[in-house]
Order: C-alpha cells, then structure tokens, then sequence
C-alpha cells in the first residue's frame, strides 16, 4: 500500500488535466526567461562597459576635435577608424593642471590587399618608454619589450587572423613584420588589434600607403593626480584646448548606457505586463479548479480534513507549477541570454560576458519571481477554497 502525502495526491491532481498544467506552466515559463533574458542583457553590457573602461587605465582620454565619438567605437567596439592629430599636443596636455603622466597612441587600418597580406585589422603603435596601457599584458604575454620589426596579436586578432603559431611573419604596409604572441584577453575593443611599437610608423609613412603622416598621433591617455577630480581637469583641458575632445573614463560608453536605460524601460514594461497577465492566468485556473473541486473538498472537511490541509495541498500544487515553469524559463532564459554574446552585435563588439557568479544570481531570482508570482495569483482562490462549509458544497447540486 502506497504510503500517503500530501506531495502525491497534488501531483496526481495535476494530472487530472494536463493541458490546463501545460498552460499555467508555460506561461511562467515564458515570464520567466523575459526576466532571465533581460536581467543577462542588462547586465552584461553594464558590466562590460565598467571593465572595459576601468582596464584602459587611463582617468582620461584625449582625442581631435569631433573624434570623441570614433576614439569609444575603437576602444570599445571592434570598428576601424583612423583620426588623427599633432603630436605636438601632448605637450599641451601636459602642462594642464592636475595631469600626471601621459602615453599615446596611433591608430591604423589596414586594407587586404593594398598593404597588406593579413585580413583588413586594426593596428595600434604605442610609446613604449612611457606607455602604461599596453605594457602590463605585454609583460603577462611575452615576458619582454617589443623589438622593431615585431608585432603581437590581441587575443581577437588572433583568432580573426588564423594565426595559431607565434613567429608569423606577415607584410603590413609593404614592411615585413613577426607577429611573436598574443596579447592576454582585457575584455576591451583592444582584443581585436595588432600592437607595434612607434619605431615602426616611419617606415609605414614612408611606404605611402598609409593616410597617416610624419607627427601625427590619434589618441592621448592621461593619468590624473591623486585627489584630482577627472571630470574637472577634463573639463580644463577641453577649455583650455580648442582642438581637442576629452571622454572621462565614468562617462566611456555613454552611448551604449543610453541605449541600455531606453531598452531596460521596454523590459520592464514588458515584465510587468507579463507578470500581470500571469498573475490573472493563475488567478483564472484555480479559481475554475475550485468550483470544479468543491463538492471533494466539501467531502475532505466533512471526513475531518483541516482547513489547513486543504491550504497544504493546493499550495503544493501551485508551487510545483510555478516550480516546474520557472526550472524551464531559468534554462530556456540562460540559453537566449548566451546566444545573445554570439549574435548580437551590441554585446557581441564590447566583449560583454556572464560569469558563472552572475548566472547563479539571476537564476535563483528568476526561480524565485516565478514561484512567488505563481503562488501569489492562486492566493485568493485557495484562501476561497479552504473557508468552504462542507455541508453546504455536499448539498449543492
């Protein structure tokens, strides 16, 4: 003889009508991947973009006049621009109050076929005496200086590129160049770049291929000094400089947290919305199971069941629903959410990735919206159901 509990028999009424249950769980189901799937995105991209620009190490970042918008398409995205601007500048940084130490870097890119034998690739020449952007993985990945001649893949790069071997010998702008190694993944559009030293660009020059021209540099990252505020020396620099623009690193991004903020209003309208409609859905169904129900439930009581236990077992029943819908949102939300870093083009080009952290974060609270929006809806028909007077459901024909 099977063993009564209260578990069993709310499974076994379940299964009394399998296309009602199918209903109730794939709508949480579906709320429940919404939320899921919005939770990854915004995530994702927020959290990207802080990384991304913290891993620059740079309070502040110079550009040409007008170029603001290419310099966060460059170090963010995976574009190919080239701006330029004189070298001279970095003295005139330089002297601005509150600025600590400087490095600079030049943009290029490269054209198959016209100069080089590598598919179309970003190339970045830094400074290396006073460069401390690129140094610290320059020294994680190869352990020394760059020599002239030589050129090391970002961690992009080198799989866009094919690579697979270090010490590949490549042309770029007609001058032989040795890619030596591959740069450590920093999660910024610097991933997919080719890194060369500035002794490299005068030969580059000289080969005419390029639109870059002798004292041209594209881009000036700058330190401020300790208690300075970054958004007021920018600020100074940018008043002070006419023919430049200046991107703080806290505002690095803001075109994609604009985007962001106007996309988390549509999720949230849409999650309210759902939850809503599930919340009425619930509502619906257990209120047609307790009219169905009334008469047993009358029986229940009138043989010394509780009104608690009437409470038990159609809570048990609404939580196993929302249980068993939220299980397959939570899975079917996590697998759009990592779908999305492979397709989407606005996660995809800011290297925006879940940890396993994350995932577990957003899983428990998906698991947990769903049950608790499931057994909030059923609350008023259950509270309904228990209050029954036995007698009188018996005697209702």
């Amino acid at each position: 003889m099977k063993k009564f509990t209260f578990l069993a028999v709310a499974l076994k009424n379940l299964k009394r009508k399998p296309f009602r249950s199918g209903i109730l769980i794939s709508a949480i189901a579906i709320l429940v991947s919404l939320l899921i799937f919005a939770i990854s995105f915004s995530i994702s991209v927020g959290s990207s973009l802080k990384k991304s620009s913290d891993r620059l190490g740079a309070d502040l970042i110079i550009v040409p006049v007008g170029a603001r918008g290419f310099a966060e398409e460059f170090l963010l995205e995976s574009k190919h621009t080239a701006f330029y601007m004189p070298k001279e500048m970095i003295k005139r940084v330089a002297a601005i109050e509150g600025i600590e130490t400087l490095t600079h870097q030049t943009y290029l890119s490269s054209i198959s076929g016209l100069c080089c034998d590598i598919l179309p690739t970003r190339i970045i020449a830094f400074d290396p005496e006073n460069d401390f952007i690129i140094k610290p993985w320059l020294q994680g990945s190869l352990g020394r200086p760059l020599q002239r001649g030589e050129a090391i893949a970002g961690f992009g790069t080198n799989e866009n590129l094919g690579l697979g071997l270090l010490a590949v010998e490549t042309t770029i702008f007609n001058n032989k160049f040795k890619i030596v190694g591959v740069l450590e993944q920093t999660g910024t559009g610097l991933d997919n770049a080719l890194f060369m030293t500035e002794e490299n660009l005068a030969a580059i020059i000289e080969s005419g291929k390029s639109p870059l021209k002798k004292g041209e540099i594209s881009i000036i990252f700058a330190k401020v000094k300790k208690g300075a505020d970054p958004d007021y020396v920018g600020r100074v620099v940018e008043g002070s400089i006419v023919d430049v623009d200046v991107v703080a690193r806290s505002n690095m991004g803001e075109k994609f947290l604009n985007v962001l903020a106007d996309i988390n209003k549509i999720f949230l309208i849409s999650i309210t919305l759902s939850s809503l409609l599930t919340i009425f859905l619930v509502w619906a169904i257990f209120s047609a199971i307790a009219n169905e129900r009334a008469k047993e439930i009358g029986i229940m009581r009138a043989i010394g069941a509780k009104e608690s236990h009437i409470t038990k077992l159609f809570f048990l029943e609404v939580l196993t629903l929302g249980i068993i819908g939220s299980l397959i949102g939570v899975a079917a939300g996590t697998l759009l959410a990592f779908w999305l870093v492979h397709t989407f083009t606005l996660i995809k080009t800011i290297s925006a990735q879940l940890n396993l952290v994350h995932q577990l974060v957003i899983a428990v609270a998906g698991l947990i919206l769903g049950s608790g929006i499931c057994v909030g809806g059923a609350l008023l028909p259950i509270n309904r159901i228990k209050k029954m007077e036995p007698l009188l459901v018996i005697k209702e024909e």
